[in-house]
């Protein structure tokens, strides 16, 4: 069976799987639904010919199941084949969760029984949590930040042979957020796109083959706020008052919050170098070389500050709270802009 592991990551368990080192449970949980689809999906594709699911892989619901029905699945012997799988979706509505410890005291080896549970966690207070991570495999999706989306990006590109350059990876991850099913989706569209010799996904492949603009989008509009590129930034605000469906406030508000905090982080760090302060907000160096050490010199930190109240500002706003009339989404960022720049 395989050693237990505090915190699992996605990769350790697609490994150990792909060894053959199945483990009798898999517990998958948490807010990002995308790793725990990927998860199951893999385990039932490896463990199962498409001949041997007919008989062999079992589907439950959470909604109405009861675990009593989930371990009598799972006692159950395969048919012509080594194993079977049962998989348990929308596992957050089972109640009698803890029945669970009964089974793990003596598994059936044959078995392996996966538990999908999103939009939520298993407390891990509780005993049977301590149980799944005894015999098998406690996981937990959580939600990526935004700064983490173009490393998503270039990695799952680099598992299919494809390289994305920096600022393509920067705009396609600001366009799409932190959905990570769709950004897949709109990856795989680009891979489609670009194959036959090619391998490196440009900016204007984004433009092209997913919409974004490659001159009007947010990544632009950062950098001219960086730059305090008065003309640029008004430029990009009006492209957006006129393309209102190319244009999501709460999106581009979020890419604004994160940048303005971690400007404001970066004023802390113990040293001002490049490296020093990369590692103090752990992100690579040529994002802060482009756009952190620039804005420092732009920007006091006193300002830096009265930009990320403005911001929850302009969130609130475009919320309907504390707002004055119907202000269009266009208008609250173009006031917003003005405040930062002036």
């Amino acid at each position: 069976m395989a050693a237990k592991q505090q915190e699992i990551t996605y990769e350790e368990i697609v490994r150990r799987v792909r060894a053959k080192d199945f483990c009798p449970v898999y517990y998958l949980m948490g807010e990002e639904p995308y790793y725990i689809d990927k998860i199951s999906d893999y385990i039932v594709d490896t463990v199962l010919t498409p001949e041997e699911r007919d008989f062999n892989l079992t589907i439950l619901y959470g909604q109405g199941t009861s675990m009593n029905t989930v371990i009598d699945a799972a006692r159950r012997f395969p048919v012509m084949a080594t194993h079977q799988v049962v998989l348990v979706k929308e596992a957050q509505h089972i109640d009698d969760k803890d029945r669970l410890a009964e089974y793990l005291q003596k598994p059936q080896t044959s078995t392996i029984l996966i538990f999908c549970h999103k939009n939520g966690s298993l407390d891990r207070r509780k005993k049977i949590a301590e149980e799944i991570k005894n015999k098998g495999i406690l996981y937990e999706s959580r939600r990526l930040y935004d700064t983490q989306l173009p490393v998503f990006v270039s990695a799952y590109l680099k598992r299919q042979g494809f390289q994305i350059e920096p600022q393509a990876a920067l705009i396609l991850s600001n366009y799409v957020g932190s959905d990570l099913c769709r950004l897949a989706g709109e990856l795989d569209k680009l891979t489609v796109a670009v194959s036959g010799g090619r391998n490196l996904i440009t900016a204007e492949d984004v433009e092209t083959r997913v919409g974004v603009s490659k001159e009007f989008n947010n990544f632009e509009l950062l950098n001219a706020l960086v730059e305090k590129d008065v003309y640029k930034a008004n430029l990009i605000v009006k492209y957006y008052n006129s393309n209102p469906k190319s244009f999501s406030l709460q999106v581009t508000l979020s890419v604004l919050f994160n940048f303005y905090s971690n400007l404001m982080q970066a004023y802390y760090a113990p040293q001002k170098t490049e490296e020093s302060i990369a590692q103090w907000l752990e992100q690579p160096k040529w994002q802060v070389s482009r756009n952190i050490l620039p804005a420092m010199k732009k920007y006091t930190g006193v300002k830096v500050m009265k930009i990320i109240s403005e911001i929850r500002n302009a969130d609130i706003r475009s919320k309907g709270i504390e707002s004055t009339g119907n202000t269009s989404a266009g208008q609250l960022l173009q006031d917003l802009v003005f405040f930062i720049l002036h």
